[in-house]
């Protein structure tokens, strides 16, 4: 395997091409979140998740699970308060 590299300055930086990104909807709230998390508080996983190209499908996979497990709870709710609004 061979490598290109770009010269920046006095430094050659691998000149690293990711795959077009995939065609599906944007990451709703909770998936951009997590994003953000891994961007601020876990920088290297943020980074290996990104070069492996693991993170938007990671992102996708929490933003859905965030979202059914909030219907979940808005049905319980509902559930709930209707027992007691008489």
């Amino acid at each position: 395997m061979e490598l290109d590299y770009i010269v920046v300055g006095d430094y050659l930086l691998p000149a690293i091409k990711l795959s077009d990104p995939p065609v599906a909807p944007p990451l709703g709230l909770y998936g951009e979140l997590h994003k953000r998390h891994l961007q601020d508080h876990r920088p290297i996983l943020y980074s290996q998740l990104l070069l492996s190209e693991k993170l938007y499908p990671l992102c996708r996979e929490m933003d859905e699970a965030a979202q059914s497990w909030r219907r979940l709870g808005m049905s319980h709710y509902d559930i709930v308060s209707e027992l007691f609004v008489e």
